[in-house]
Order: C-alpha cells, then structure tokens, then sequence
C-alpha cells in the first residue's frame, strides 16, 4: 500500500522560506516520479516540482523555479521541496505525489497516489 505522509508547511511571513518533506512508501521506486503540487481555494491544482526517483532528472514549474528548490533522501524515502522568498500567492495546500513512470508530467490526472497535504500560509 503507497504511503506519502507530507510535513513541515505552516504560517511564515513573506520572504521567508520553508522545506516541506514527504515520507513515501509502499512504492516500487524503480521508474516512479514523485511531485509536489498545490492547490489555493477555489483554484485547479497546480504543479509545482516534480523528480524522477532514478534518473534525478527534476522538472520545477515556471512560476516557482527561481525561488524552489525539488530534492529527495534515496536512502530514506523522502522527497523535499525548499521554498525560498516566500509571497502570500504561495499559499495553497501542498501535496505530495506518485506516478509509476519516469516522466514528470504537469497534470495531476497521471498521478495515481496521493498525500493528505500541508498547508503553507504566507502573510503579507
């Protein structure tokens, strides 16, 4: 059974910066891509950085890629995600992510497991 337990978001003032983890498990990460998205209220879910777990290989959305940073523990099964120059349009629940190929698309719809989410408030 696929597991993905997200930590570390919460309130922080703009500019500054959090790292959310995800602890996955259950996964065969031979070929799997994990990825963060977010999701504000009343907007789509949005991708927001994506890796694949064998080939390093990391996508991170146009409206994020100055300013975070996708990581991942192979040893311990844990994708990061820092997030650096926090701005109150960052807030949004974020969710954590499994597919079982190596691609990272941007659409939620390929990915077939999901966290539960933490939510980051950034205030102005």
């Amino acid at each position: 059974q696929v597991q993905l337990v997200e930590s570390g978001g919460g309130l922080v003032q703009a500019g500054g910066s959090l790292r959310l983890s995800c602890v996955a498990s259950g996964l065969t990460f031979s070929g799997t891509t994990l990825a963060w998205f977010r999701q504000a209220p009343g907007k789509e879910r949005e991708f927001v950085a994506g890796i694949s777990w064998i080939t390093d290989r990391p996508s991170v959305g146009d409206s994020v890629a100055a300013r975070f940073t996708i990581s991942k523990d192979n040893a311990k099964n844990i994708l990061y995600l820092k997030m650096n120059n926090l701005k109150p349009e960052d807030t949004a629940v974020y969710y954590c992510a499994a597919r079982s190929q190596g691609a990272v698309p941007a659409s939620p719809i390929y990915y077939h497991d999901w966290g539960q989410g933490t939510q980051v408030t950034v205030s102005s």
